[in-house]
C-alpha cells in the first residue's frame, strides 16, 4: 500500500510539472533541465542486496511490413496466426530472451483494434478488413508474452503511409481519408509531412491510443523518420508545400534544420506523452548505426543527420529515450563502420544514463563464423556497456532459420536466463518482500512464496546455494509461486545449505532479498 501511494504521489507530481511546462517557453522538468527525469533519486538504482543475477535485455525484432517476420503471408486464418505467433514467442522464452518487439503500425495501419487507424493488409490481405473469426492480434500477442515472462514493446512507424508491397490503396488509407498530410515517392510509397502540426498530432494519438488501451513494455520506433533518398530516386523529399508555409510565418531555419526540429520536437512529445500516460512504459529509438560520417574520426558512411534529418545524438544527449538501439549492422572488424567503434563513441554520448542496447545483425549464414560473431559482439556489449547490457536481434528470422547460430547462443552467452536492467529513472522503488516458507519433504525443499502486493510482482528470482558453490538462481513469472530443489545435488552429492527470493516489479527492481537456512 505504501508503495502504491508514493508512487501515485510520484506520478501526480510529474503531471502536475507538465502541465506547468507546457506553458514556459523553456522547459524544465524535475532536477533537470532541458531532460525528462521524474523519479527520485533517479541516478541510483535501489539495492535489493541480492546474490548476482545477470541483468540483460535480450529482444528481437518482429517485423510485420511486407510479412517478413509475422505473419508470414497476409490472409492467414486466425488460427494460423495465432500458432505463428505462438510458434515465436516460444522460441524466444526457450532460448532465454526476455522481450519481444513487435512492428504493429508499419504503414499507418493497425495489427490491433483501432478507431485511428485501419486493419493492415498484411494481416488480412485487405487493408480495413478485421481478422475473421475476430480477435485482436495486438492483446493475444501481450498476453501471451507476459504468460511466458517476457517484455512486449509495440514497434512503430510514426511517417510511412503506404507501403509499395502492400498492394494498391483503399479507401481506408490514410492517403485517401487524409491526402493533404502525405507526399508520394518515387519507388510508390507514401510519406506523411514531419513538418505538418496535424501530422504529429495524428502519430502522437496514435501512441497514446496504444498506451492506454494495452498493457504494453514499450513503445519502439526504428530508423525511419524522413525516408531514404533512394525511395524518391534521389530526390529531395517533396515538402516544398510546408516548407513555404514555415517561411512564410517568418520561420528563420534553414531547411535541414527546420527538418531536424519537425523530427526532434516529436519524439520529445512522444516521450513526454507516455510518461504522463503511464511512467513505466519504455520508449526505445532504433536509428541508422551512424550518426554522421567522422564520428568517430574513422567512420565512413551513410549521414543520417542530413539525409533523414534524425539527430539520434541528441535524443540521446537528452534523455528522450528510455532505451537507445542504434543499429550496429557491421562486423566487428568491418573497416570504416566497426561494431565495437561505433558503439563506444555512442557510449560516449550516453550523457543522460540512459540504456544502450545495440541493434545487431544475425544473418550472415548458418555457418561457425556468423556464431563467432554474433556471440563475439554480445560479449563485446557487456564489457563496454556493463552496467546496463543488453543486445537487439535483427531479427527473429534467421535466429529461427539457423539452428546451429541458436544453439550455440543458448549454449554460450544465453544459457541461463536473465533480469532486465531497472530503469532507476522511471521507478527505484522495490516491490515488498514475498512471503517464503520452505519444507523438507522427501529429499526435496518445497518452496512456496505469496506476494504481499500481487499487482506489483512480475517475476521473481528464486535463489539457492549448495555446499561450496556460489549462489545460483531461476528466474520465474509471477504465476510461478512454488518451486522444487533437491537437497543432495545430482552428481556432487553436495547438500542444499539455504533458499533465498525476491520479487521483482514491472521496472525491474527486486525486493529485499531474504533467505532461509536449511
Amino acid at each position: 500500500m505504501a508503495k502504491n501511494l508514493i508512487k501515485t504521489i510520484s506520478l501526480l507530481f510529474y503531471i502536475f510539472l507538465m502541465v506547468g511546462c507546457k506553458s514556459s517557453s523553456s522547459t524544465t522538468y524535475s532536477n533537470k533541465a532541458d531532460g525528462i527525469d521524474f523519479a527520485h533519486d533517479s541516478d541510483k538504482a535501489w539495492d535489493a542486496k541480492a546474490p548476482y543475477v545477470l541483468k540483460e535485455f535480450r529482444a528481437a525484432w518482429v517485423a510485420s511490413v511486407a510479412n517478413i517476420s509475422w505473419p508470414s503471408k497476409p490472409g492467414l486464418s486466425t488460427q494460423q496466426q495465432k500458432e505463428e505467433a505462438l510458434k515465436l514467442l516460444d522460441y524466444l522464452s526457450s532460448h532465454n530472451y526476455n522481450t519481444v518487439i513487435l512492428q504493429v503500425r508499419p504503414q499507418c495501419d493497425a495489427l490491433y483494434q483501432s478507431e485511428l487507424e485501419p486493419w493492415s493488409y498484411y494481416l488480412t490481405g485487405e487493408q480495413g478488413l478485421a481478422p475473421s473469426p475476430w480477435y485482436d492480434p495486438l492483446k493475444f500477442w501481450i498476453e501471451e508474452a507476459h504468460n511466458r515472462g517476457l517484455e512486449f514493446h509495440a514497434w512503430l512507424n510514426p511517417y510511412r503511409a503506404h507501403h509499395s508491397a502492400a498492394k494498391e490503396l483503399t479507401e481506408t488509407s490514410i492517403v485517401r481519408k487524409h491526402p493533404e498530410l502525405v507526399v508520394e515517392l518515387a519507388n510508390g510509397m507514401w510519406w506523411m509531412d514531419p513538418a505538418l502540426e496535424a501530422t504529429k498530432k495524428h502519430s502522437l494519438a496514435v501512441v497514446e491510443d496504444l498506451v492506454k488501451r494495452y498493457n504494453l513494455d514499450g513503445i519502439h520506433f526504428d530508423d525511419y523518420f524522413y525516408p531514404y533518398e533512394s525511395y524518391n530516386d534521389g530526390e529531395d523529399f517533396p515538402d516544398q508545400k510546408s516548407w513555404d508555409a514555415y517561411l512564410k510565418s517568418g520561420g528563420k531555419r534553414n531547411r535541414a534544420d527546420w527538418r531536424r526540429d519537425n523530427v526532434n520536437d516529436f519524439i520529445k512529445r512522444v516521450y513526454s506523452l507516455i510518461k504522463s500516460e503511464k511512467p513505466y512504459v519504455k520508449l526505445g529509438i532504433s536509428p541508422f548505426g551512424i550518426w554522421r560520417p567522422g564520428y568517430p574520426e574513422s567512420v565512413v558512411g551513410f549521414d543520417q543527420y542530413n539525409k533523414l534529418y534524425a539527430d539520434a545524438k541528441l535524443w540521446i544527449n537528452k534523455g528522450w529515450v528510455d532505451y537507445f538501439t542504434p543499429q550496429l549492422y557491421w562486423k566487428t572488424g568491418k573497416i570504416g563502420q566497426s561494431f565495437p567503434e561505433l558503439l563506444g563513441w555512442w557510449q560516449s554520448q550516453n550523457t543522460a544514463q540512459r540504456h544502450l542496447w545495440p541493434g545487431i545483425r544475425v544473418d550472415y549464414g548458418g555457418d561457425d563464423l556468423n556464431a563467432q560473431e554474433t556471440i563475439g559482439q554480445i560479449m563485446i556489449t557487456r564489457g563496454m556497456v556493463p552496467k546496463s547490457k543488453g543486445t537487439v536481434h535483427w531479427s527473429i528470422g534467421p535466429l529461427m532459420k539457423y539452428d546451429s547460430l541458436s544453439s550455440k547462443i543458448l549454449e554460450g552467452p544465453y544459457k541461463k536466463k536473465s533480469l532486465i536492467p531497472a530503469s532507476p529513472w522511471l521507478d527505484n522503488t522495490p516491490p515488498a518482500e514475498p512471503e517464503l516458507q520452505v519444507q523438507q519433504i522427501n529429499g526435496s525443499a518445497k518452496i512456496h512464496w505469496n506476494p504481499k502486493v500481487a499487482n506489483d510482482v512480475y517475476h521473481y528470482v528464486l535463489y539457492y546455494q549448495y555446499q561450496s558453490q556460489k549462489w545460483d538462481y531461476k528466474i520465474l513469472t509471477k504465476n510461478d509461486l512454488s518451486a522444487e530443489i533437491p537437497l543432495i545435488q545430482p552428481q556432487t552429492d553436495r547438500a542444499l545449505l539455504r533458499i533465498g527470493l525476491t520479487a521483482v516489479d514491472r521496472s525491474w527492481n527486486q525486493s529485499l532479498f531474504q533467505q532461509k537456512e536449511l
